[in-house]
């Protein structure tokens, strides 16, 4: 492990990060030096001037995202800053470049107030062709998504959000298969009702799901406990499902479904033993899941995913944003919406012809998650 974390920090201190500048041409001369900057630029700026929407077709702001991060909820590790943010908004902007050929810019904004950080992100824009929201704490990074996909016209995604819905219903239309379920009439527990538990409710009802308990760090999520947020009681007044369970263990009865997006060993075994015949467990936190995935089996779970690489089954967003962003980029696609989200998600899940209790979402490497996604966004878009 100390080996390990070595190489890390050398690959990193060697380059400076992970990230660099690619020029698209060569200056060899004052012919080249001409066109790329003076005096060839000027007519350009001049027509920019005129009409500022030219800028998507002749710089780099028609191809470029902002990678944009307060770092006040990293998962795994918390608050941990806008300098503890670089390498996770660098590391994912890697994986848009290396994935998808997506040109990505990591941008750490201080952690200001929800408008100013709305102001800031809107009075940069203008450089880019899509904001990527990453790690930002609940509730605010809802009212920061909403405000600035009003405000904007130019696509606006919140990993934490869109991302993780997206792959927990993709794992979830196989999953049921597996266990020979009605995916609408799935009976799911929700545990972690912060940005991406939120998410993850609000797709699955949109996408038919009716049975869905919330449940975060003070018991059930309910329309009328104050102890809640407004978009936690929001969703729990659109779900409408009346239930007299308080409590994780007294909810868990009966679930086909736990998803869990919350924290390290929160399910026991005996939890798992309490719910429906054949139960799905999605244990999502990171790097250590709500239950071990043995503990899990034992218990008589029948399809057992996590976070992690190190177990089969890893439900990441990693096989949802690069793809999605070249979809975007390519359509011209402005709103990333509740269908598409599900579009997106019935794509993914279709790239496992065959599901098992091992294999329910395809691998980060597999050939065609990217063309896929992108291209069930621009099927989407026409």
């Amino acid at each position: 492990m100390a080996d390990q974390l070595d190489d890390v920090l050398k690959l990193h201190a060697l380059h400076n990060g992970v990230l660099g500048i690619e020029a698209e041409m060569a200056v060899r001369n004052r012919a080249d030096l001409g066109k790329a900057y003076t005096p060839g630029v000027a007519t350009i700026s001049k027509m920019l001037a005129k009409d500022p929407a030219l800028r998507e077709r002749y710089t780099l702001s028609g191809k470029l995202v902002a990678v944009v991060s307060d770092g006040s909820a990293v998962l795994g590790l918390g608050d941990i800053g806008p300098a503890g943010a670089l390498p996770v908004i660098e590391g994912k902007s890697l994986l848009y470049k290396d994935l998808a050929g997506v040109n990505a810019l990591p941008i750490s904004v201080a952690q200001v107030s929800t408008d100013e950080f709305v102001s800031t992100v809107k009075n940069i824009a203008g450089s880019f062709a899509g904001i990527h929201l990453e790690d930002i704490a609940a509730p605010r990074c809802f009212e920061i998504e909403e405000r600035l996909s009003q405000e904007l016209n130019i696509p606006v995604y919140h990993d934490d959000q869109e991302g993780t819905a997206i792959v927990v219903m993709a794992a979830l239309l196989n999953a049921a298969k597996v266990v020979g379920k009605d995916f609408q009439s799935l009976h799911v527990l929700i545990n972690g009702a912060g940005a991406s538990g939120i998410a993850a409710g609000r797709l699955l009802f949109a996408a038919g799901v009716k049975h869905i308990t919330l449940v975060d760090i003070d018991g059930v999520v309910t329309a009328d406990d104050e102890r809640y947020n407004s978009y936690q009681r929001q969703l729990a007044k659109q779900i409408g499902l009346e239930t007299t369970a308080k409590t994780l263990q007294e909810a868990i009865v009966g679930q086909d479904v736990f998803v869990g997006l919350s924290d390290a060993n929160v399910l026991t075994g005996a939890d798992v033993k309490q719910m429906a015949v054949d139960p799905i467990i999605l244990a999502l936190a990171n790097p250590v899941p709500e239950i071990d995935p043995a503990e899990a089996q034992a218990a008589g779970a029948a399809v057992i995913a996590t976070g992690s690489s190190q177990y089969p089954n890893q439900v990441n967003n990693i096989l949802v944003f690069p793809g999605l962003y070249k979809g975007l980029l390519a359509s011209g696609l402005k709103h990333v919406t509740f269908v598409l989200e599900a579009t997106i998600a019935k794509a993914l899940a279709g790239l496992v012809s065959e599901p098992t209790n091992e294999h329910i979402v395809p691998g980060v490497f597999d050939d065609g998650v990217v063309q896929t996604v992108a291209k069930a966004v621009s099927d989407f878009a026409k």
